[in-house]
């Protein structure tokens, strides 16, 4: 492959995977990059791309930077491999996923992408690719073409280093029964969690397997791009550069990059809401008042969860994206009273940066964490899979800018999790929004991470390229 010239501009390939909780701050990533210069292709599927190309194409058409002429982001697309995965036409997306073998068959598909990016290697002028974890193989198909390979993986870098440390000590093939806890070995806090709040290797051992290659493929890659900053996880960026001894470059909070209405409405999924009407409900309550209420793209809540959250007694924003039977389970009236219902996608930045919520209720994965934070409004955590439980440390025990609300089993299906009940929920809500001691502590702490990130992301608006 002939090397172009130097004076054209660097050339990267972006790989996420697919899901919007990938594919959102990736597509920021390449924003971000391409803003400094960098020619920026972004490869994913044709099911996948309207959750990129409204964004990319807002801004291609604003491709001017202290005026000078930006290079556009390209989009990629290549076929999914449905039939081969043994996957129904259409499902090219963990959001279309429903049931474990389906889960299993997505994650089986995964490594028959390897042609068509082998071919776009060998057919394009590529300096570097920034690849999800999920992609193991591309770290060897990288390497193949003499090209750089980063990791993007979505996660924090508390996040990374558990899970270095589960899979390097292994502390959970010790225990005998369901209940026992586990502490992380090798942290530089004392990380306690449950057993049921884990990935557990003996009921899970294909994702166990797959989180050994990707620890591998990570290995061999010259280093990790993280959606995360220093003053969120300072102890564990240490830990992460001087005991894992891995490279990592921090270079968010990525939603920051969106920085007006158009870019955030944009964003993701088309928003189901008109921003106007939802501006002007904010609008019309205090400062500090609502309770936003959001469990993410892939969480299925249970209707008699649904009924037992509507206890906190605030004014809330709540988005339902999945629900046994529509909203049979919203007691008649409430939205009229004090609520605003969201059926889809929401402009969830625009939201949080407004004065009027004064809580996040979040599933917590690790998106939804950095923008909460972000817009300094405490976080109320409800984890439910994947790095969920990991995050809930970070927010709760680490930074201590939230409150848990007791989740205890990891699962991705609505019969592996107990109910929450509402005086529960009523509890968590009144620790980060009442007028207690320990809510104002917390909403302080909140604010001043804010105010520290907003900070340093007005001082160096800048990306260290290799």
């Amino acid at each position: 492959m002939e090397k172009h010239s130097k004076a054209e501009p660097l050339h990267i390939l972006f790989f996420p995977f697919f899901a919007p909780g990938h594919m959102v701050p990736m597509v920021d990533l390449a924003k971000l990059f391409s803003s400094h210069g960098v020619k920026s292709t972004i490869l994913t599927t044709h099911a996948s791309a309207p959750l990129s190309q409204p964004t990319i194409d807002h801004f291609n058409s604003n491709s001017t930077h202290h005026h000078h002429l930006l290079p556009i982001i390209a989009l990629q697309l290549v076929p999914f491999p449905s039939a081969e995965a043994g996957l129904p036409p259409g499902v090219e997306n963990v959001v279309s996923v429903t049931t474990p073998e389906m889960r299993a068959k997505m994650i089986q598909a995964i490594s028959l992408f390897r042609q068509p990016f082998d071919q776009i290697l060998r057919e394009q002028l590529i300096d570097a690719v920034i690849t999800d974890n999920f992609f193991v193989w591309s770290s060897d198909a990288a390497a193949e073409f003499g090209v750089l390979r980063l990791v993007f993986s979505g996660s924090g870098v508390f996040n990374h280093c558990v899970g270095d440390n589960l899979l390097r000590y292994d502390p959970m093939s010790a225990l005998q029964t369901e209940d026992e806890t586990v502490v992380i070995p090798g942290l530089p806090h004392k990380i306690e969690m449950l057993r049921t709040q884990m990935l557990d290797p003996k009921k899970r051992p294909e994702l166990w397997k797959l989180a050994l290659d990707m620890r591998e493929a990570a290995e061999k890659s010259f280093g990790d791009v993280v959606n995360s900053f220093y003053d969120l996880e300072s102890h564990y960026v240490e830990h992460y550069r001087n005991f894992i001894g891995r490279r990592a470059w921090l270079v968010g909070p990525l939603s920051l990059y969106n920085r007006d209405v158009a870019d955030n409405s944009r964003r993701g999924n088309k928003v189901s809401i008109d921003w106007d009407e939802c501006l002007n409900w904010l609008d019309s309550k205090q400062p500090g008042s609502v309770l936003y209420v959001c469990f993410g793209t892939l969480s299925h809540i249970s209707n008699a969860q649904l009924r037992e959250i509507d206890a906190s007694g605030k004014d809330f924003i709540w988005v339902v994206r999945d629900t046994e039977g529509g909203l049979d389970w919203l007691p008649e009236g409430l939205e009229e009273r004090r609520g605003l219902i969201i059926r889809g996608w929401a402009p969830q930045i625009l939201i949080l940066n407004h004065t009027a919520v004064g809580a996040f209720l979040t599933h917590c994965g690790w998106n939804s964490c950095t923008e909460g934070v972000s817009a300094g409004v405490p976080l109320i955590i409800w984890p439910l899979f994947a790095d969920q439980f990991y995050n809930e440390k970070v927010v709760v025990e680490i930074e201590k800018v939230g409150v848990a609300i007791g989740a205890k089993e990891f699962g991705f299906s609505l019969d592996t999790r107990s109910l929450i009940m509402a005086d529960v929920i009523e509890k968590a809500v009144e620790r980060v929004m009442g007028e207690g001691e320990e809510a104002a502590a917390v909403r302080k702490r909140a604010r001043e991470l804010r105010r520290r990130r907003r900070g340093r992301w007005k001082r160096v608006d800048h990306l260290l390229l290799i």
